[in-house]
């Protein structure tokens, strides 16, 4: 098919796309930053490059290259040559803040996640899991080896769920059940937050035992050893009973179809009559908004979260045609689909038991 040469490229346009080719370097600069605390060593005032340089020990010079592209990239300001402070996005990669990034920054711009990306043009072309060619193992069988990136990993997901667990409590009625079991639930924060918020629910943080480690932590500090429970298990052999919520948030979304239908599979067989499964992923339009496509820090993110499971872990982000038909083949329909436009792009995927 002919390339449509009428149409006008504007200087705009251009900057775009050199915008998006510099993305890689913009994350590598965050990734420094956070390797070498630059935040955390400005702390709340504005300092010198030069002391920054020596807590860091890093050279002068070269420090204050990177606190100014980070200035650039809107993380920090120079209010005086070689003088930084921290606006409040840069902020978030102090690892001290409760709402700190910097697992989520260490963990997406490692070579882990990264190398896979690589050869995103060979998984388009055959659909294969670039990760497992790479490293010659899938993406948790790798992480299960490495305790350390295991580690971070699960920090980096604690991160990131802290939005949908404020507001998720609230957005559900959860106080039709009495049990939930968090499906992949990982360290436990956000089935912490919805039982906090519901003191007559009890709960079950349902994981692999590398997803578990941190989730005795997380609930003792929650103050609910006594209603909360941790089970080690793959939820592709088998959930546990005696739940009538079965939750999960961004699950679904790290395996096929095939997989999921399997997960949910396993949920709709000890579901009880009155059970709910409560899916919690992003919802893709069927055709891409004009608005959400031009901006990865918008609705771009999830297209390219979408590409991130392709080429790491051989999942997708799905369309609500798509979760009819993984609930459908489970066994399951989908009742309600609720945007939770406080933690976007998530939505809330209600589903309940054909009969």
């Amino acid at each position: 098919m002919a390339i449509n040469h009428a149409q006008v490229a504007t200087t705009a346009d251009r900057d775009q796309i050199v915008r998006l080719a510099f993305g890689s370097m913009a994350a590598q600069t965050l990734r420094a930053a956070v390797r070498l605390r630059v935040v955390e060593l400005i702390g709340d005032s504005p300092r010198q490059a030069a002391e920054v340089a020596a807590e860091a020990g890093a050279e002068p010079l070269h420090m204050t290259r990177l606190l100014r592209a980070l200035s650039g990239l809107g993380l920090l300001k120079e209010h005086a040559p070689g003088s930084f402070s921290a606006t409040a996005a840069g902020a978030l990669l102090d690892p001290g803040r409760p709402d700190s990034l910097a697992s989520f920054v260490r963990m997406f711009t490692d070579p882990a996640v990264l190398r896979a990306w690589e050869h995103l043009d060979g998984s388009v072309r055959t659909g294969e899991i670039a990760f497992d060619t790479v490293f010659g193992t899938d993406f948790f069988s790798h992480l299960a080896k490495h305790p350390e990136l295991s580690s971070e990993f699960n920090a980096a997901m604690s991160q990131v769920v802290e939005e949908t667990a404020a507001v998720l409590p609230h957005a559900f009625d959860f106080g039709r059940f009495t049990r939930v079991t968090d499906v992949g639930g990982g360290d436990g924060t956000l089935l912490a937050r919805v039982l906090d918020a519901h003191p007559g629910l009890t709960g079950v943080v349902f994981d692999t035992a590398e997803g578990l480690a941190q989730a005795p932590t997380t609930l003792e500090r929650h103050g609910l050893d006594a209603r909360c429970t941790v089970s080690a298990g793959d939820f592709f052999l088998a959930v546990p009973e005696g739940s009538d919520l079965y939750m999960m948030k961004s699950i679904l979304h790290d395996w096929s179809d095939e997989q999921a239908v399997t997960i949910l599979r396993h949920c709709r067989d000890v579901l009880p009559p009155t059970g709910r499964v409560l899916i919690v992923e992003p919802v893709l339009p069927e055709v891409v908004d004009p608005d959400a496509e031009a901006d990865v820090t918008d609705g771009g993110i999830t297209y390219l979260s979408d590409l991130n499971m392709l080429v790491n872990v051989g999942g997708r982000e799905r369309t609500r045609k798509d979760f009819d038909d993984v609930c459908r083949r489970a066994g399951l329909s989908v009742a309600a689909v609720t945007p939770l436009t406080e933690a976007a792009p998530f939505s809330l995927i209600e589903a309940v038991a054909d009969r």
